[in-house]
């Protein structure tokens, strides 16, 4: 793709992501339905099209939906034995985890993570474009774990072996207790979120994040934040999981604090908005984010670069040179993530360097 097709269709891009901020659907943080994460709705390890749908929805609804962490069902023995060594009771291990663990199956070559979905949405069509609003995330279980490993983070040789280390939260006072002089402020979101990918790439594992979503690890995507994913199939498809209790920028030793959540997440359908979409994007009410990803960490700043340009030309009217110009001295580029072979780099674009900005559902 040349540098003008792809700063075309990324203006257009932004172009018709101006009808998200529109608001044809008022927030509504109360569900319309509820899904549970059972062996009949959730996948293991990966991504598909045309998964028989967990749940169907219509746009504009909200669903209460629990996910599962994939850390205590992969860890060469059963939930209860997992946990119950770091003293954790038989009655705190999630029922959800221990049937997973024991009758679903979990594909040769396939990622980690348990995905619960997918939710069909009538009426969503290649090309259009979902909008995930995030109400609500809530802890199921007092308790995570950060695992690492040698294969694993952006330091292989650090470690000889797996060090699973369960961490207890104290959940009045929303702190995960990492150590006795060590607290970690909790800042619940889901590593995954993803619509199914395009029919020609069958089954990806859930590993590598890509356009479609994934395992992108973008711990903005707090309660009140949106995210917005371009649609490959119809119904969308939307799948969900690898919860995370807190994570610093880079899960640079390949995990967070993993912790099985609850979320309450509403989807709203914008027609035709998906077509020109490069990558998934953000916005909370503070910041717009946009995103890079690739094989090769530079490209991923790239990549991520020009859609932070891409925004500045189209919303604000900025040429090249000033919408470069910003883009160094008003965004932050970061590092999402580090660690799933597709890396990924996030711009955040304050909304406080412009006097106007649209209004924001979650304000």
């Amino acid at each position: 793709m040349s540098q003008l097709t792809r700063g075309l269709m990324t203006a257009a891009l932004f172009a018709c992501l101006g009808a998200a901020h529109a608001q044809p659907v008022p927030p509504k943080a109360t569900p319309d339905h509820n899904l549970r994460s059972t062996p009949q709705t959730i996948v293991w390890g990966y991504l598909a099209a045309d998964v028989p749908p967990a749940l169907t929805i219509r746009s504009g609804q909200t669903v209460r939906i629990d996910t599962v962490s994939h850390q205590g069902v992969i860890n060469m023995t059963d939930p209860v034995s997992f946990f119950g060594r770091a003293g954790i009771p038989r009655e705190q291990v999630l029922q959800d985890a221990i049937d997973i663990y024991e009758k679903s199956p979990h594909p040769s070559g396939s990622g980690v993570h348990v995905l619960t979905g997918p939710i069909y949405v009538e009426g969503a069509e290649p090309g259009d474009m979902l909008e995930v609003r995030i109400h609500q995330l809530e802890h199921r279980v007092p308790y995570g774990v950060n695992n690492a490993g040698p294969v694993t983070g952006v330091l292989t040789d650090v470690l000889s072996g797996a060090t699973p280390k369960i961490i207890k939260f104290d959940l009045n006072r929303k702190v995960a207790q990492f150590s006795p002089d060590i607290e970690v402020p909790l800042a619940p979101f889901l590593g995954t979120m993803a619509v199914a990918p395009s029919r020609d790439m069958l089954m990806v594992s859930s590993r590598p994040p890509a356009r479609w979503g994934g395992n992108m690890d973008l711990n903005k995507l707090g309660p009140g934040s949106t995210l917005y994913l371009p649609v490959f199939n119809a119904g969308a498809q939307f799948f969900t999981g690898d919860p995370h209790a807190v994570q610093g920028d880079g899960e640079v030793n390949g995990t967070a604090i993993e912790a099985s959540l609850t979320a309450t997440l509403q989807f709203v359908l914008h027609k035709g908005a998906g077509r020109p979409m490069n990558w998934p994007r953000a916005e909370d009410a503070n910041n717009y984010y946009v995103m890079g990803m690739d094989l090769d960490l530079d490209v991923a700043l790239q990549e991520a670069v020009r859609e932070a340009m891409a925004f500045l030309k189209t919303r604000y009217g900025l040429n090249d040179a000033d919408a470069y110009s910003l883009s160094s001295v008003g965004v932050d580029f970061r590092v999402g993530e580090a660690v799933d072979s597709m890396l990924m780099i996030y711009g955040v674009i304050p909304k406080r360097l412009f006097k106007t900005n649209p209004p924001y559902w979650g304000r």
